[in-house]
């Protein structure tokens, strides 16, 4: 341990199996990340088989949404109060269960219910995980190892999805997208129960806050499923309406009440620190940019160059490639040398780069010429970025709060997703309508139909990737303008979020609440 950790108060000894532990970690945030993209590949063969309806094919992926971003707060606040350890390994072998009973289904109520125990336990899982880091690596630069490593896994996870979904799909089968969780599971658990040892004094034995519980959870479920019945039945629907003000209220009635009761579920003093509530933000919208993008090159490598589900898993690995250098080389590096801010947003604006060359495509672009450079980018920005947020949105809480402030890290990049997928997907329906009707007239036969067709999808893809490069610009003059913290050789202010004793080795100075 570094001189300046020893000299703070509550720094205590690192712990000797930290780096074998974070091989479970990792692992087991791998599965969470991967099962958010692999059904997706999926769905199709999956619906024949169980005799899902269109109208009801939604329910696989909005199941899973609902219960793991309508849960994450209290998943956080359970990790808290049992002890990361027990909630991670708990966490997994619910998953793996879960994962069984999806990969065994029958029927689309079968399907449908084993997603929602995933998002459950994946709910109780995420968190533990992250803020297992959050206490267990204390010095600087080790902590830039962990976090950038865990970076890269958020990040480029998604898609080795697609590349894992494609090959288990097309060469066995779709119930192994399912069925690949449990080897995961098994081996994390194991792991975790034998080499993880928690740091003392570090749990929230405070009563569960119940009525934040429920205000939360039913806050969080309306705001996704609003953001999901928005994609399928537009944005006027009166049921999505309703949802968006339910949610509204619900919030708002949480936060009135954390701020009123003795043992919030969610102290507020955890999302009112400058530092974290601008990772929260600018984490949240580069994940709308993001998520919404994977879809959208999805149906454009198969739909458009008519490539195979394999082949397009594997067009999605210079991103990956990008993701793992930029969070492994340059933000793991730079993160104990420079301020946070100025990896964050010009990690985004990069990123924004890169979406800005996907913002061209057109019906006969050319892979390597554009796609391949503009992945490369996306990837490396976004890897960039992605470490610090993921280090600094628990950085500084105190030990007790670290399950609830990761649970805020997972919240911001799920209710993104959901949100992005749904609002890019509207702006590109949109602009494929109004291209279709623009030009079908032109159209003298059913070859020209289908070619004015395709030509409609990608400028909606388009359309839809130009509002993805706004968000981006935004969410760095978010991380450049609110992130202050980590300037290089600064003294740390002393306050109530000395828990981690990490704050003088990052340089972060902390704010007193």
């Amino acid at each position: 341990m570094s001189e300046t950790a020893r000299n703070i108060p509550g720094a205590s000894a690192p712990d000797p199996s930290r780096w074998r532990a974070l091989v479970f970690i990792a692992l087991a945030q791998l599965m969470v990340v991967l099962d958010a993209t692999i059904v997706n590949i999926a769905l199709p063969s999956a619906q024949q088989d169980l005799g899902i309806s269109d109208g009801n094919r939604q329910w696989v992926v909005t199941a899973y949404a609902l219960a793991f971003g309508g849960l994450l707060l209290f998943g956080g606040r359970v990790a808290d109060l049992w002890g990361r350890k027990r909630a991670f390994v708990i966490g997994l072998g619910g998953f793996a269960l879960a994962s069984a009973l999806g990969g065994a289904a029958q029927s689309g109520a079968m399907m449908f219910g084993s997603r929602a125990l995933q998002g459950i336990f994946g709910a109780l899982l995420a968190p533990a995980a992250l803020s297992l880091l959050a206490v267990m690596f204390t010095d600087a630069k080790e902590r830039a190892k962990a976090f950038g490593i865990y970076g890269a896994i958020a990040g480029g996870g998604g898609a080795v999805g697609l590349i894992l979904g494609g090959f288990l799909t097309e060469y066995l089968d779709w119930r192994w997208t399912f069925f690949v969780n449990i080897p995961f599971a098994v081996v994390a658990a194991a792991g975790a129960y034998l080499v993880i040892r928690e740091p003392e004094g570090g749990r929230n034995r405070s009563p569960l806050d119940i009525p934040g519980v429920i205000l939360s959870t039913l806050g969080l479920v309306s705001l996704v499923y609003g953001f999901t019945r928005a994609e399928s039945d537009g944005w006027g629907d009166s049921m999505t309406v309703g949802l968006f003000v339910a949610s509204a209220v619900l919030l708002v009635a949480f936060v009135i009440t954390e701020a009123k009761v003795k043992a919030p579920l969610l102290p507020l003093r955890v999302i009112t620190d400058r530092n974290r509530g601008g990772v929260y933000l600018s984490l949240g919208l580069a994940i709308i940019a993001m998520f919404g993008t994977f879809l959208f090159l999805t149906y454009y490598l198969q739909v458009v160059k008519g490539f195979s589900p394999v082949k397009t898993g594997f067009a999605f690995l210079p991103m990956i490639a990008g993701m793992i250098t930029g969070s492994t080389q340059i933000g793991a590096r730079l993160m104990t040398r420079v301020p946070a801010r100025l990896l964050m947003g010009p990690g985004f604006l990069v990123a924004a780069a890169g979406m800005f060359l996907l913002a061209q495509i057109e019906l006969d672009s050319a892979y390597a010429a554009l796609i391949l450079p503009a992945m490369l980018l996306l990837g490396l920005g976004m890897g960039t970025a992605f470490m610090p947020a993921m280090a600094l949105a628990t950085h500084g809480v105190q030990p007790r709060d670290a399950g609830v402030a990761s649970a805020m890290v997972n919240t911001s990049q799920q209710v993104g997703g959901a949100i992005g997928t749904a609002l890019l997907n509207t702006i590109a329906a949109s602009a494929t309508t109004s291209y279709i009707k623009d030009h079908i007239a032109t159209a003298t036969s059913k070859s020209q139909s289908q070619l004015v067709q395709l030509q409609g999808q990608v400028h909606g893809y388009a359309s839809a990737i130009w509002f993805a490069v706004g968000i981006l610009v935004v969410a760095a003059a978010i991380a450049l303008t609110l992130v202050n913290a980590g300037r290089p050789g600064a003294a740390s202010v002393s306050g109530q979020d000395t828990g981690t004793g990490a704050e003088d080795e990052l340089h972060v100075p902390v704010v007193a609440h």
